[in-house]
């Protein structure tokens, strides 16, 4: 081969960046046959599954890959794909071993970083996105991820800085305009309004007019224009629902499964249940529980794992289903034949993976483990449930006000206001399953009464999850530890009282909410 061609790796490198997959791997094909080429061409034979969407096939070339030659672009690579099929605890191997020898490119640093962060693990994660964007300083990606990073870990300022920096010189990053807008209570003399009024009417995918129109509503909210405010979100959240297809159907099909399946999963016997006590905060999204996480988290006896998908996946694994959907009414009537001991360990096993202090009790704030809460009692016989309860009528405005992950199926329901009611609606009627079939085992927190007594009702919540008394739990706002909820910047403030009773501020764009629970007879008051 002459100097000036370019090496069989280079070109299949070259390859997958056009996009041409076919050619890449027969690129990568040659390289493997070549002298001192196998890990190379086995490694760019996994990038090419991975970009097939064949993850399995991927891990065993690039797993080849390390064992012959322990690179650290391949093991960031490998602690990717790792957790694409939830092994969080190989990636997490593969990672403590990549710090040994950290790879000097780039996207290797960024990858690495997203995998911390897919754990939980923004503090380990911020030093690679640091060098990545140190490295590739015009890159929008890395620098975006640097910045949301900053933003989980408190430190507002620099991730300002780095998205006025990223908007510079891409105005229609739809994902950095929202981010910011959230990053801290807008003013009327410091606000983008105008900025993100025309990155919304520019953008035009989907996606970026969600974005967009969500980040345009909340700073409008900041400044005292609420009527518009909302009025804007139901357009975006109209247009994005109509694309979704969704049915309110599908949700309560699942709800009833799981209320049908309840009496099997009461009955079945429990082998060798594990004595761990983890502490689940569950209910409705925006109702409060990463406020009591914060609180939890506070006290030396306690650690916060953030929101785990552990139980939903341990239950997944236990009924073997292969639905595409995590949650379904398929896997809930097979889950209820399971070994609930096994589905405990499981759980505890997948939540192992997010834990730093493992001599302390942790806290898993999924709030969506409602759906879970009889199976973690049965499995889990110490763990503690807490549930977060608050007005109706702010539930549903606070749901329709706040974008969730855009890719999970658990959040449809999100984007109308009476779909949101009728799914509270699901949500009250099983609360009232659990508390019927397991008396006293789950604690109820209102939102409302834990603002207007914090001692009181802090002391409740300590009580009941086996906890001493700790002063530092009313200073919750001053903990250091990451958040990556869409209450970050709330629980970094003393428990304030603006939430409460929201809804009357635009009650009557909400009157068919109001006449909805009326009718159902689920008190607004």
């Amino acid at each position: 081969m002459t100097a000036d061609r370019p090496s069989t790796a280079a070109a299949a490198r070259a390859a997958l960046g056009r996009g041409d997959l076919a050619h890449a791997a027969r690129l990568a094909t040659i390289r493997l046959s070549e002298p001192g080429g196998a890990a190379e061409g086995q490694f760019l034979l996994g990038i090419v599954e991975a970009e097939s969407g064949r993850i399995r096939p991927a891990i065993e070339w690039i797993e080849r890959a390390v064992a012959l030659a322990p690179a650290g672009e391949y093991r960031a690579q490998l602690a990717r794909l790792y957790t694409l099929v939830r092994r969080e605890g190989d990636a997490a191997v593969v990672l403590c071993a990549a710090e040994d020898d950290p790879p000097q490119d780039a996207l290797s640093r960024d990858t690495i970083g997203c995998v911390y962060a897919r754990l939980g693990d923004h503090h380990a994660a911020l030093p690679h996105f640091t060098v990545a964007v140190a490295l590739a300083p015009d890159n929008d990606r890395f620098l975006y991820n640097q910045a949301a990073t900053l933003s989980f870990l408190g430190l507002t300022d620099a991730a300002e800085a780095a998205l006025e920096t990223l908007i510079a010189r891409a105005p229609d990053d739809a994902r950095a305009h929202h981010l910011l807008a959230g990053l801290r209570k807008q003013t009327a003399t410091h606000n983008h309004i105008d900025r993100l009024s025309a990155a919304h009417d520019r953008a035009s995918a989907d996606g970026d007019r969600l974005l967009t129109g969500y980040a345009l509503a909340k700073e409008l909210e900041d400044i005292g224009r609420g009527d518009e405010a909302l009025a804007r979100l139901t357009r975006v959240n109209a247009a994005h629902r109509a694309v979704l297809g969704y049915d309110v159907g599908r949700d309560t099909a699942i709800f009833a499964a799981i209320e049908a399946a309840w009496p099997a999963m009461a009955a079945a016997p429990i082998g060798d249940p594990s004595p761990a006590a983890p502490i689940l905060v569950i209910g409705m999204p925006r109702t409060g529980t990463t406020l009591v996480d914060r609180i939890l988290a506070s006290h030396p006896d306690v650690e916060s794992v953030g929101e785990l998908q552990a139980l939903p996946l341990a239950v997944k694994a236990a009924a073997g289903t292969r639905s595409r959907t995590v949650l379904d009414p398929e896997t809930i009537r097979a889950a209820a034949g399971a070994d609930l001991a096994a589905i405990g360990r499981d759980y505890l096993a997948r939540a192992d993976h997010h834990r730093r202090m493992p001599d302390r009790r942790f806290v898993d704030k999924f709030p969506g483990n409602f759906h879970y809460a009889g199976i973690a009692a049965r499995a889990l016989p110490n763990a503690t449930l807490v549930c977060l309860r608050r007005n109706p009528m702010d539930t549903v405005l606070a749901n329709f006000r706040n974008l969730f992950a855009i890719g999970s199926r658990y959040y449809d329901y999100s984007y109308d206001l009476l779909d949101i009611a009728a799914y509270y609606a699901a949500f009250d009627a099983l609360m009232a399953v659990w508390h019927r079939a397991l008396p006293g085992r789950i604690l109820e927190l209102r939102y409302e009464a834990l603002v207007a007594d914090q001692e009181g009702e802090t002391r409740r919540l300590l009580a009941h999850c086996g906890l001493d008394w700790f002063d530092g739990c009313l200073d919750f706002h001053t903990n250091t530890a990451a958040v990556s909820t869409p209450s970050a910047a709330q629980v970094r403030r003393p428990i304030y009282r603006d939430s409460v009773a929201r809804w009357r501020r635009h009650a009557a764009a909400l009157a068919p909410v109001a006449a909805f629970f009326a009718e159902r007879g689920i008190a607004i008051d």
